[in-house]
């Protein structure tokens, strides 16, 4: 592949410009850094966010995106994580060489790829890896760093299954976030965790580690929420985790007995 060669590209060319099709230069990876074709992108609120006010634009034409799975195109001087041909999914960053808003997109290979499983669609892993951070950051980040609750990682050393017998309550669990706030729940062993989803979705959220799952849809509105999990937990709600932030859930998480932030 040469640099001459060019791609289309979905940029927004000025703050709160429409979206157009253009055409651009492919990128050369540098050391540490691969050339992922795109198979796929997932659409995340921030991206229209970031067309209407500007949010991390630092020059115009802009492309978002930040969810993407693809294959290896080429691999940059010093990677060895990825090779050529992979199948990958990866967490974008805005911008016009690492945004998944277009065919080729550079990703730093160490930190932001990781293979996709055969069971697994381009699709289906596109999606997988902004939600899976929003939750990982609100548990696991350093409290001054990124505002998470600094919890042991089911990762780290002694993370796994560390907090069992601890309460938690997630509301939306069905949601892009929330599925993976149960699933990490789960993994780091707390119990019970309670959760907010409609019926249709009860199956699904106690699959991903909901021990139990209030339908805020047809029986228990979010207003009825607190009074429902307590019902539930008797004892302390040791931590809330808002994967929703509508004004109604946030109430709601705000008004649990007991709970903790």
């Amino acid at each position: 592949m040469t640099h001459s060669l060019e791609q289309k590209v979905l940029w927004f060319p000025e703050k709160g410009g429409p979206f157009q099709v253009a055409t651009r230069e492919i990128p050369q990876p540098g050391p540490g850094f691969v050339l992922v074709k795109i198979e796929s992108t997932a659409l995340n609120p921030v991206d229209k966010y970031s067309q209407l006010t500007g949010f991390a634009a630092d020059k115009y034409p802009f492309i978002t995106g930040c969810d993407g799975a693809g294959t290896i195109e080429q691999v940059g001087e010093g990677v060895s994580a990825v090779s050529k041909g992979d199948k990958v999914l990866f967490l974008g960053k805005f911008g016009n060489y690492m945004g998944t808003f277009q065919q080729y997109v550079l990703i730093d290979d160490e930190l932001l790829v990781a293979k996709i499983p055969d069971n697994l669609s381009f699709d289906q892993a596109s999606t997988i890896p902004l939600g899976l951070a929003a939750a990982a950051v609100g548990f696991y980040q350093k409290k001054k760093e990124g505002g998470g609750l600094q919890l042991v990682a089911p990762w780290a050393e002694s993370g796994r299954g560390r907090y069992g017998g601890q309460a938690m309550f997630i509301t939306g669990g069905s949601s892009s976030v929330g599925q993976y706030a149960l699933q990490l729940a789960r993994l780091s062993g707390f119990d019970p965790i309670v959760t907010t989803a409609s019926a249709s979705n009860e199956g699904y959220c106690r699959a991903a580690g909901a021990t139990h799952v209030i339908d805020y849809y047809r029986t228990t509105p979010y207003p009825l929420i607190p009074a429902a999990v307590r019902e539930i937990i008797k004892g302390p709600v040791h931590i809330v985790y808002d994967a929703i932030s509508s004004q109604e859930t946030q109430r709601a998480s705000l008004d649990v007995p007991g709970a903790q932030w």
